[in-house]
């Protein structure tokens, strides 16, 4: 079956098939979703914990090491 011949059945059955979608879906009506309310955090300021980490730095041959 040679294909060549074939393609513009093919390609009409392909527009029809897209027309008809568009038209269905042209017909429903498109509903909208309510938004969910904003979501607002505050932190506490004041009990706001703070990690200091000390450390010596490594050395080039430390480095090397790794």
């Amino acid at each position: 079956m040679n294909i060549a011949k074939n393609m513009e059945a093919i390609f009409v059955a392909a527009v029809v098939i897209a027309g008809a979608t568009s038209f269905a879906t042209a017909a429903v009506p498109a509903t909208r979703a309510a938004a969910p309310a904003a979501v607002v955090a505050k932190a506490d300021t004041g009990a706001m914990q703070v990690v200091t980490i000390t450390a010596k730095r490594l050395t080039a041959a430390e480095k090397a090491a790794l």
